[in-house]
């Protein structure tokens, strides 16, 4: 699933060429998780003013108040064409300007594509009014989630993925985000002392910081709007490296599942 890297990545792949291009046409195939919410042809004419993130959506401002949400749900991703060539089996969307083509390829049709009255209506808050802070905005202070760890009681991993202290902080960044604090995913919330919690916060900025500097992580197929892949994977610490040596100490990294997602860490470095 693309994660806050991945998306950030895609967003700053093409939101330079596509802000103040006009809208010439908006295309659906196959229905995705969400329904549009209204006709095509209503982006017609319009122009696309900026494109930005919250969490994992991307935020397609037009030029009359409206907000186009995009998902990249767990297998999507985007593509932005000059010259753009016939739609294939898993094009779902795209949205013809006058500087190109955004194209949304799904082949598992859990992304989505919604148009909303803006930010603040309804319909766009019941997607983003629940997500955390940014973990790289000024938002983000430590006072604030020692706070929010102290009232959760789950254990931190969890807290972690469940975006809701803060937002983006997916499957493979938390596990690597844990070892770089020395936090055993399982751990309660909870029960993180100050010293442990101000390195895992350094750390969430730490570990999302750089992966969106080396494109985020291509597992399977992921690439950016310009066909790029991630590099993450190949600096891992942890994720992915179950029974290799641990990068600190040298005994063998460990997996176990933790709400149907697997977690790898150190026994000897995270306590």
């Amino acid at each position: 699933m693309p994660e806050l890297p991945e998306v950030e990545v895609t967003r700053r792949s093409f939101a330079g060429q596509i802000a103040g291009a006009r809208i010439l046409s908006a295309n659906l195939g196959k229905p995705l998780r969400w329904p549009l919410s209204a006709p095509p042809a209503t982006l017609i004419g319009h122009v696309v003013a900026a494109v930005r993130r919250r969490g994992k959506y991307l935020l397609l401002d037009i030029d009359d108040g409206r907000l186009l949400l995009i998902h990249l749900g767990m297998s999507g991703s985007l593509r932005f064409f000059q010259t753009c060539p016939p739609a294939g089996k898993h094009d779902h969307f795209d949205l013809v300007t006058s500087r190109g083509t955004l194209r949304l390829h799904d082949p598992r049709r859990f992304g989505a594509v919604v148009l909303t009255p803006g930010e603040q209506s309804d319909a766009a808050q019941r997607l983003l009014g629940r997500l955390g802070v940014e973990p790289l905005g000024d938002g983000f202070d430590l006072v604030s989630f020692q706070a929010g760890l102290r009232q959760r009681n789950a254990p931190v991993k969890q807290v972690l993925l469940a975006g809701e202290l803060v937002v983006g902080v997916g499957n493979i960044y938390a596990s690597e985000a844990l070892f770089q604090a020395g936090i055993r995913p399982t751990r309660k919330a909870c029960r993180i002392g100050s010293e442990s919690s101000a390195r895992l916060h350094a750390a969430i900025r730490s570990v999302l910081a750089s992966a969106v500097e080396l494109g985020g992580s291509t597992l399977k197929d992921f690439s950016s709007a310009s066909g790029e892949a991630g590099h993450f994977q190949l600096s891992a610490c942890v994720y992915g490296r179950e029974g290799l040596p641990c990068v600190r100490c040298g005994r063998p990294v460990r997996k176990m599942l933790q709400g149907q997602r697997s977690t790898y860490f150190c026994a000897a470095c995270q306590r």
